[in-house]
């Protein structure tokens, strides 16, 4: 049935489809282990500091959470040298992004990205029922600076990049970003997602978009991978402060909640963690890279914490997610990205690495 007070951009929306749980590997396939390496999650957990922090908010629970989450923006300014007021926190950097489509767009406006980038972007854009323009990544699976930048009309209102790019692990350099803020016009809003700075911002020549301080441009960053608290939704936006003042009218009150503000909190200061969590993912990428290559495989050079193969075709690469899910390793197929014959593989402990070592043996001859 389709009813007349659903407007047809929502009947018509595709939501995004997260990969398997753990729980429905296990009715289905029945391995013995999972490596559980689909969605760019940090499979060393979190910070112990961290956890107890939640933990410690349990006998508060009755009581709504602090509604502007204070101590954990000025702890995240503090961090940058900029003021609370440049601080945004919510329900991961997605519930972020949400309230920026929710606040910055008219009817008329249209948003710009590319085709082959996080799906979260697309179904928002495709929510709000304003128009979304896809400029194709280049041949190397990365941002198209150059066509983006050729793309924007008057009715663009917001441009959104990811640095490195979920799924494909590529990132633009200084040089590029550079080159490419000259190009917007200040009507236009650049969101800059760096979920995986963490990872990437060691790589030669990365733009570290708060070096900046572009009035035009708002950073978004998360809890969810490095410092591994996915589950608890926490990501922040920083931005010139009148752009965060009207994101504040639009935020819900009451995100994120107590347990994971002082979860987040905990985990900024808990430096050492985040060092290893990096650590694991360099060795770990240069673990797999070895492998693929003595194994013959095209893939992609990541700066973030997965790595894309590349197969000839989307029913190679299905089968081979098929093949390695029945033996435990789940990995992410990434047609609903824009790339079928692309294959995500978020790096995990040793011992998951092992495990899709093994599994590749088996399914690959």
């Amino acid at each position: 049935m389709k009813f007349a007070v659903v407007p047809e951009h929502i009947r018509d929306l595709q939501p995004y489809k997260a990969g398997k749980t753990l729980q429905e590997v296990l009715d289905v396939y029945k391995p013995e282990r999972i490596a559980k390496l689909a969605s760019n999650e940090n499979r060393m957990g979190c910070s112990p500091a961290a956890l107890k922090a939640a933990q410690d908010t349990f006998g508060q629970i009755m009581n709504y959470p602090d509604p502007s989450s204070r101590a954990l923006r000025a702890e995240i300014a503090k961090m940058h040298g900029i003021k609370p007021e440049n601080v945004i926190a919510g329900n991961g950097s997605e519930g972020v992004m949400s309230l920026i489509t929710r606040t910055f767009f008219k009817d008329t406006d249209q948003a710009l990205t590319a085709a082959g980038t996080f799906i979260g972007f697309w179904v928002l854009i495709n929510s709000r029922g304003v128009k979304l323009v896809k400029v194709p990544l280049t041949q190397n699976y990365a941002f198209d600076l150059q066509a983006l930048a050729d793309a924007i009309t008057e009715e663009t209102r917001v441009v959104y990049l990811a640095n490195p790019n979920n799924p494909t692990g590529t990132y633009f350099t200084k040089q590029e970003f550079e080159w490419f803020m000259t190009q917007v016009p200040e009507h236009v809003l650049v969101i800059m997602d760096e979920a995986y700075y963490e990872y990437a911002k060691d790589e030669p020549n990365y733009p570290d978009s708060m070096r900046y301080r572009m009035d035009n441009v708002i950073t978004l960053r998360t809890f969810s991978k490095g410092y591994g608290l996915a589950g608890f939704r926490v990501g922040y936006g920083m931005a010139h402060e009148d752009l965060i003042g009207n994101l504040m009218k639009v935020k819900l009150p009451f995100e994120p909640g107590s347990p994971s503000q002082a979860a987040a909190l905990a985990a900024l200061r808990d430096t050492e963690f985040i060092e290893r969590s990096v650590e694991l993912v360099l060795r770990g990428k240069e673990r797999l890279y070895a492998f693929l290559d003595k194994k013959g495989m095209n893939y992609v050079k990541s700066a973030s914490n997965s790595v894309m193969m590349v197969f000839d075709n989307e029913n190679d690469a299905a089968h081979f997610t098929d093949k390695m899910l029945e033996r435990g390793v789940v990995l992410r197929h990434l047609p609903a990205f824009g790339i079928p014959e692309g294959v995500r593989i978020t790096i995990g402990l040793e011992e998951d690495m092992t495990q899709f070592e093994w599994a590749f043996e088996q399914v690959v001859k």
